[in-house]
């Protein structure tokens, strides 16, 4: 199975949201679609984090050379 890009994580987090405020949905679906978009939310916030941390070291690297 392929793993979702960060897109794909932000637009499955929205899907879950319009089902979570579904008035017709019981109590335990709305736990694990909770639970769900919890965890799809936290794995595009590692994304996030990952990138950023890649850049810093993009830019010591370049910015290093330049300074040095």
């Amino acid at each position: 199975m392929k793993a979702k890009s960060f897109e794909e994580k932000l637009e499955y987090s929205k899907e879950i949201l319009e089902r979570l405020i579904d008035p017709s949905i019981t109590l335990q679906e709305s736990l694990k679609l909770y639970e769900e978009g919890i965890k799809t939310v936290k794995d595009a916030q590692n994304m996030i984090e990952k990138a950023k941390i890649k850049i810093e070291t993009i830019e010591q690297k370049h910015l290093g050379a330049i300074d040095g």
